[in-house]
């Protein structure tokens, strides 16, 4: 039950950083956007710091990594946006969840963890997912289908280096330089197209600024109290949830294609995830959610 109601405030909070994205991408270029919203993540979280007193949540040891995973997962948070304004909502959404297969390969790589025949036929799966969805053909082309799956790897990339990170650093930590990197980082990128927000823009970057810390926290939660395979298949309600908004909100159509390849994709995480009989889960397995804040 906790673990449902923890996983019902990321899926909310993903959402709503979607929903504000989408409002905001017709009036305020993407690079400026995220300079204000890690501007504002940075103020929340340092304001929750000087509140608890605790300077040793934030020390960390492998700085150089905590720079690489912010420069590929910025990369990753421009494409998802700019996919958000090519794309319905629930396509982005569904491409998404092949961050896990695309972070096995690489972790394999990387950090060189194995390929096991459970892991490809997630992978194969999840593949399978990805053509249904964007249809072989013409589509497999179309700018928006490609940028979003580019914002997979980037996140894969970035998962991957959280999975190094955290048998050294706090999770308070990674999230405070998260949007200390990040912030001069998308400030260089926001110089050339400055626009200050007006209005209602500063409501809708508060709340995606909030949205990305509370995803984070709700999922971290959601980890303590349940398995993480149960986590993921519930993260996986954020699908028909955001398709819905989408159709009330931004009268997007969503065809059955994309429910067939989230459904492989599903398939493919869970195989991913399982574990054989007995054997706990990793502290590492638990990063494998994907999370585009």
């Amino acid at each position: 039950m906790y673990a449902f109601l923890w996983m019902l405030g990321a899926i909310t909070s993903f959402c709503l950083l979607a929903i504000g994205g989408r409002e905001l991408d017709s009036d305020l270029p993407i690079t400026p956007m995220l300079f204000f919203r890690s501007l504002i993540s940075l103020a929340v979280i340092s304001l929750v710091l000087l509140l608890i007193r605790e300077k040793s949540l934030i020390s960390v040891k492998r700085l150089p990594l905590h720079g690489f995973r912010n420069l590929v997962h910025f990369a990753g948070q421009y494409c998802w946006f700019l996919a958000m304004s090519l794309l319905p909502l629930a396509e982005v959404f569904a491409l998404e969840f092949t961050v896990p297969l695309w972070t096995a390969l690489i972790a394999a790589l990387v950090l060189k963890e194995r390929i096991t025949l459970r892991k490809s036929a997630a992978i194969i799966l999840g593949i399978s997912g990805v053509l249904v969805i964007v249809q072989p053909g013409a589509a497999m082309f179309e700018a928006g289908a490609l940028i979003a799956l580019a914002a997979a790897v980037c996140y894969a990339l970035a998962h991957t280096a959280v999975k190094s990170l955290s048998s050294t650093e706090k999770p308070v930590a990674i999230l405070f330089y998260m949007s200390l990197l990040q912030l001069p980082l998308a400030l260089c990128f926001a110089l050339p197209q400055w626009q200050w927000p007006h209005g209602i823009q500063w409501l809708w970057l508060t709340l995606m600024g909030v949205a990305a810390l509370s995803a984070h926290y709700c999922i971290s939660r959601a980890m303590l109290s349940a398995e993480v395979t149960t986590v993921v298949t519930l993260d996986f309600l954020r699908l028909p949830l955001i398709a819905l908004l989408g159709g009330l909100l931004y009268q997007e159509a969503v065809g059955l294609s994309l429910f067939i390849g989230a459904a492989l994709m599903l398939a493919g995480n869970l195989i991913n995830l399982a574990k054989p009989a007995g054997q706990k889960p990793r502290q590492a397995d638990t990063q494998q959610t994907p999370a585009p804040d």
